[in-house]
């Protein structure tokens, strides 16, 4: 039987670099390679990778990378596996205009039901300071720059990120994940 040829991935972690947890993306290189992942990158260093691997099982490739990451660095590692050909589909589909004082975010769930919830209250927004539109199993995301934090999506993002249901979300900018087609 042939092998088959590995497929790309986009691992997004959840929370390194940015909070407590400070990994070096060269220990974060060796540990997803000794995991067996191959053609493995780092792009910045707020947990962003790039992998290969044969599975087409991404709750593996998932599994896999939560417990290694979490027995390697010592905490409760929390990662979204994107396939790339879906991560461009992704990025293509960003709906709202490019805005040079605005930040562009694509809001990721691992609990994909949870994106039609927060959807729900895009009407309610101040489109002078931020919209929403639910994509496929994603969150797009606008807001005017300064008012991350203060915005009704920033302060639900960043006291949701992790669910008493198990559920977690990530954010990325769309620059940082146009540097992982």
């Amino acid at each position: 039987m042939a092998a088959r040829t590995p497929r790309r991935y986009a691992a997004l972690l959840r929370g390194i670099n940015v909070g407590g947890i400070r990994i070096k993306m060269a220990d974060l290189k060796t540990c997803i390679e000794e995991l067996g992942f191959t053609d493995v990158k780092t792009v910045l260093a707020s947990g962003n990778v790039l992998l290969s691997s044969p599975s087409t099982d991404i709750g593996r490739i998932t599994a896999a990378l939560e417990k290694g990451l979490g027995e390697r660095f010592g905490y409760a590692a929390r990662v979204v596996v994107i396939p790339t050909d879906r991560l461009t589909a992704i990025i293509d589909a960003y709906p709202f205009p490019e805005r040079d004082d605005w930040h562009a975010y694509v809001v990721f769930y691992s609990d994909p039901a949870q994106v039609d919830l927060v959807a729900a209250i895009a009407d309610e927004l101040d489109p002078q300071q931020e919209q929403i539109e639910a994509g496929e199993s994603v969150l797009y995301w606008q807001v005017r720059k300064g008012d991350t934090l203060d915005s009704v999506i920033g302060k639900r993002t960043g006291s949701k990120k992790k669910s008493d249901s198990g559920w977690f979300l990530t954010n990325r900018n769309l620059n940082t994940l146009r540097k992982l087609q």
